[in-house]
């Protein structure tokens, strides 16, 4: 039997509940893995929530996690029984012990890379590695605005930015996060629910504006971003825990350019998906760190959930086995 934590249809935290299942043998290109750590993400809650739907109820959320290859399927040859892997992405499935996923979606980690900071970084790293080099090629020199700066994925764009000789701003939601925005390389901290946040980043970034903002809040943040884009900048727009994003007018924008880039959709491209991957690892055995904020034993899914929605960690949040 292996725990697994089902979703029972949208809600609240409340609609997770732990179950003992029996996990089948691995079918044709399929392998079964035996998990040691589980990335917690929003896209989580999004699912949760109703905001975006999964394929069938119960569901099993998670889409990011790291442990070791329990047993393979027939036309499964790169990976062996008690090699240590990885994965981001769809399907789902990831609250859980032990599960099956397509071989396609693994992959091996080095020595050099811990369970736990492989299953904390892989989609937040491939996240950034989308902004920083997909959305845009970031240069020596340029300008990046994080918001949530002290988040999983803030921390992560904030750190690979700086090895990329960008300059970076960063945004929190209170003062007791300033230090982790820092910690993890921002330039300058502002606090975005107080003060003209807005003029302040453009003075900062030379009286232009930013070349790439990176917004994972939006609700009104969003708007208000917008005003710090140089021309010919980009707003990333990644998230919404505080509201949908208004509509925006296409004659409004100028010459900036606004982008709602999905790493779900991404990671779907294999090309996309292993180069990323490769140059995520890359850079964790070159020193990228990921430090993990708040850290649950999997029965606990339900709780770790809502502190992240709540705001109450910083960094990224596992769950363990």
């Amino acid at each position: 039997m292996a725990l697994t934590i089902e979703m029972t249809g949208p809600g609240g935290p409340e609609v997770l509940r732990a179950r003992d299942i029996v996990v089948g043998d691995p079918g044709p290109d399929e392998v079964r893995i035996r998990q040691t750590a589980i990335g917690v993400n929003f896209v989580d809650i999004y699912f949760r929530s109703g905001l975006y739907s999964p394929p069938s109820l119960p569901a099993v959320l998670g889409l990011e996690g790291a442990g070791f290859v329990d047993a393979i399927g027939e036309n499964v040859s790169h990976l062996q029984p008690g090699d240590r892997v990885a994965y981001a992405g769809m399907p789902l499935g990831g609250y859980a012990e032990v599960r099956l996923i397509p071989q396609s979606r693994l992959i091996e980690l080095p020595d050099a890379v811990s369970d736990r900071v492989a299953a904390s970084t892989l989609l937040r790293g491939l996240t950034a590695y989308m902004l920083l080099h997909e959305v845009r090629s970031v240069r020596p020199g340029e300008w990046v605005l994080v918001h949530a700066a002290a988040g999983g994925v803030g921390q992560l764009v904030s750190r690979w930015a700086k090895r990329l000789g960008a300059n970076v701003i960063g945004t929190v939601g209170s003062e007791g996060k300033i230090a982790a925005a820092k910690a993890a390389g921002a330039d300058e901290v502002l606090l975005y629910k107080s003060g003209d946040w807005a003029n302040d980043v453009r003075r900062i970034s030379d009286n232009k504006g930013v070349h790439l903002a990176v917004d994972g809040i939006g609700g009104s943040i969003f708007m208000e971003t917008l005003k710090t884009i140089r021309p010919f900048g980009i707003l990333g727009s990644i998230g919404q825990p505080a509201g949908p994003v208004p509509p925006v007018r296409l004659e409004d924008l100028g010459n900036i350019a606004v982008m709602r880039p999905s790493v779900i959709a991404a990671v779907n491209d294999p090309a996309f998906y292993q180069r990323g991957s490769k140059a995520l690892i890359a850079a964790l055995q070159d020193g990228l760190s990921s430090p993990i904020g708040a850290e649950y034993h999997l029965r606990d899914a339900a709780r770790a959930q809502a502190d992240l929605e709540a705001g109450k960690t910083t960094g990224s949040v596992i769950l363990t086995t």
